[in-house]
């Protein structure tokens, strides 16, 4: 009798992962798996030569820039050339053309950011982190100067990755994660002595131009690249009118970010890297599904909504129901385990048990955002297929003022934790939002 159920599941299961999308999602879940066990490695070797230290801090704050950059701007492009571009090929469009003027806008947005950034550096300081020694704003300049070029890298090489992924190349476009973290562990291995307290920044550099050499090898062997004349058409024009509301949108949601590492930096030193630290394992879960789902669903969101946006909407409730239930049970879970998980992770050498016991409390606290934010992160990409780059806008600025308010009230009380209740609150609301939104859409259409 087991035997017969145990073949029944191994059917079902061998007729699953028959399914594309299915397939997809457990290849990039797989090799995403993979990259964050190198990435809690990684960060075992930074926590054991750093502990909650300057350098940590002045690193963290020296990336801020680049980091913002990317996610306000370049993600915020990518985003919108996967649904566009496939409504491009789907109407037997030009995508050589089509591609060039995504490059050219990506090119462009990436050196108008990166010389923005290097004149600002100082003014930024000064708002950020304030009332520092002067060895720690030399610090965060030296390491900001040699991450900023990462910006172009950054740009061109997500272009790669939305075409890769278009073309179902998802074990490419996963993987490439890889490099970036193998290159930080050997830098952090073999030239910590050398390069001092600037081995984080060039070990960011490194890995970038590794990660970006690997991506541009494959989309130039499976002849995805194509580049021709840059002509606007309906689609390009489409896209480019809906970049301001989707960069306002990542604007706002990256400010939240940006104003918790304010707050963070008028702490005392080591809260920055403290609340880093106790995000990993959140980060963690949310990278796993939304990199396996999320990267996965855009291109196929867009396609369905192509086809049939009644079925669309259904896909996208039943998968958000399933990602609820099962996340709300990994993270009662993940709060039970997270004393010993940070134990075992990091207390080591310069980390202690009292900074253990720190940054478990924040990591328990920052844990019960985890079912909310994965589910509201689903649901961007759904309506980014659909274009509702505007509503998202909206609510992203009334996030930003939420967190604003509630991270001036609870940092009073509760210190670094406050930061963290006020970082669990906003995305719980922020998720209320998005659903409500998305499921009075589905009402309209009868």
């Amino acid at each position: 009798m087991l035997t017969a159920q145990f073949k029944k599941i191994l059917g079902k299961a061998n007729m699953m992962l028959h399914n594309p999308v299915i397939r997809s999602m457990v290849i990039v879940a797989s090799i995403t798996f993979l990259v964050k066990v190198a990435a809690f490695y990684k960060e075992t070797i930074v926590a054991g030569s750093f502990g909650l230290n300057v350098v940590i801090d002045t690193f963290i704050i020296a990336s801020l820039i680049p980091t913002f950059i990317n996610s306000v701007f370049i993600s915020s492009l990518t985003n919108l050339f996967i649904p566009n571009y496939i409504t491009e090929l789907k109407n037997g469009g030009d995508k050589s053309s089509f591609q060039s003027v995504v490059f050219f806008i990506t090119i462009g947005i990436s050196i108008v950011s990166i010389l923005v950034s290097y004149f600002s550096i100082n003014l930024f300081l000064e708002i950020i982190y304030p009332d520092q020694p002067e060895a720690n704003y030399q610090l965060v300049i030296d390491q900001f100067y040699i991450i900023l070029p990462c910006l172009l890298f950054w740009g061109i090489g997500s272009v790669f990755v939305g075409l890769l992924e278009i073309e179902n190349r998802f074990l490419i476009s996963t993987i490439s994660d890889l490099f970036p973290i193998i290159t930080m562990i050997l830098f952090l291995v073999f030239l910590k002595d050398q390069l001092g307290p600037m081995v984080l920044a060039y070990g960011t550099l490194a890995g970038t131009v590794v990660g970006f050499a690997f991506l541009a090898f494959f989309t130039m062997k499976y002849q995805i690249f194509s580049v021709g004349k840059a002509i606007l058409n309906t689609n390009s024009k489409l896209m480019i009118r809906q970049l301001p509301p989707k960069v306002s949108s990542g604007f706002l949601s990256a400010m939240n970010n940006f104003v918790d590492q304010f707050f963070a930096g008028q702490l005392i030193v080591g809260s920055l890297a403290a609340l880093s630290y106790a995000n990993r394992l959140p980060a963690f879960g949310v990278a796993i599904v939304i990199m396996s789902l999320g990267n996965v669903l855009l291109p196929h969101f867009s396609r369905l909504v192509n086809e049939d946006v009644r079925m669309a909407y259904h896909y996208l409730f039943r998968i958000l129901k399933w990602v609820f239930i099962t996340l709300m049970v990994a993270t009662v879970i993940g709060i039970f385990l997270s004393d010993w998980i940070i134990e075992l992770w990091l207390e080591r050498d310069q980390f202690t048990h009292q900074d253990t016991l720190k940054v478990s409390a924040i990591q328990k606290i920052l844990l019960l955002n985890v079912p909310f934010y994965l589910c509201t992160l689903i649901i961007v990409k759904f309506l980014t297929s659909i274009n509702k780059n505007s509503f998202m806008a909206w609510t992203s600025l009334i996030n930003l003022i939420i967190n604003i308010t509630l991270n001036i009230l609870l940092i009073k009380h509760y210190g670094v934790y406050g930061l963290a209740m006020s970082t669990s609150l906003v995305l719980i609301i922020s998720s209320c939002f998005y659903f409500g939104y998305t499921y009075r859409q589905y009402k309209k259409l009868g």
